[in-house]
C-alpha cells in the first residue's frame, strides 16, 4: 500500500519537475540530483548509468562530464549545483578517496546539509578513508575527514560490479532518488 502512495508521489513530482522544466530555459534549470565519482572508476559505468536513466525520467541530474562545457569554471559550475539540488548521491569507488575534487564536492555536499544518498560501489564504508599524503591543507584534510565519516554512517546502497545484478540497482538506486526528492519536496513545501 505505502508502495503505491510513493509510488504516486514519484509521479506527481515528475509532473511538477517537467512543469517547471517548461518554465525555465534549459541552460538556467537547477539540478536536481548532484552525482558526486570519480569519473576514472564509475564515469563509464555506475554514475554515467544512472545519469542517463534519471535524464530519461526528465530528472535533472548532474554530473561533470556530462553537464560541464569547454569554458566552464569548474568550481563555479559545480559549487552552484550542489547549492541548487535537492538530493546529492557519493558513488564511492576504490580510488574515490584519491581525488582532491570528489572529497571537496562531498565535503561542501554535506556542508550544505543536503540530503546524501550513498553508493558503495566495489569497496565497503570501512575502506573509506582520507589518506593525509601532504597534499591537502590541514583546513581541507579536516573537512574531507569529516564528510567521509558523515557519508559512511549513512544508510546507502551497496554495488557489487562483478556479482551484482545492474539492471536491478538501476532501478533500485532510481526509486531511492525518487524516494528522496520527493521527501524533500513535501519538507519544503510545508
Amino acid at each position: 500500500m505505502q508502495r503505491s502512495s510513493s509510488s504516486s508521489s514519484a509521479k506527481n513530482l515528475c509532473r511538477k519537475i517537467l512543469y517547471h522544466g517548461n518554465q525555465i530555459q534549459p541552460t538556467e534549470r537547477r539540478c536536481d540530483v548532484f552525482i558526486n565519482h570519480r569519473g576514472r572508476d564509475t564515469k563509464r559505468n555506475i554514475s554515467g548509468l544512472l545519469y542517463d536513466h534519471l535524464l530519461r525520467l526528465k530528472l535533472n541530474p548532474f554530473m561533470d562530464s556530462k553537464n560541464m562545457k569547454p569554458g566552464d569554471r569548474l568550481f563555479d559550475k559545480i559549487e552552484t549545483a550542489i547549492g541548487h539540488c535537492k538530493v546529492g548521491v557519493a558513488v564511492f569507488s576504490p580510488h574515490y578517496s584519491e581525488s582532491y575534487f570528489c572529497l571537496h564536492e562531498l565535503a561542501l555536499i554535506m556542508e550544505s546539509r543536503k540530503k546524501v544518498i550513498p553508493i558503495f560501489y566495489d569497496v565497503k564504508p570501512s575502506q573509506l578513508k582520507v589518506r593525509d599524503d601532504g597534499t591537502f591543507s590541514n583546513k581541507d584534510l579536516q573537512r574531507f575527514k569529516w564528510a567521509i565519516e558523515e557519508a559512511k554512517y549513512t544508510v546507502g546502497l551497496k554495488f557489487d560490479s562483478l556479482q551484482g545484478d545492474w539492471s536491478d540497482f538501476l532501478t533500485k538506486a532510481t526509486d531511492v532518488v525518487i524516494e528522496n526528492l520527493t521527501e524533500e519536496d513535501i519538507i519544503n513545501r510545508e
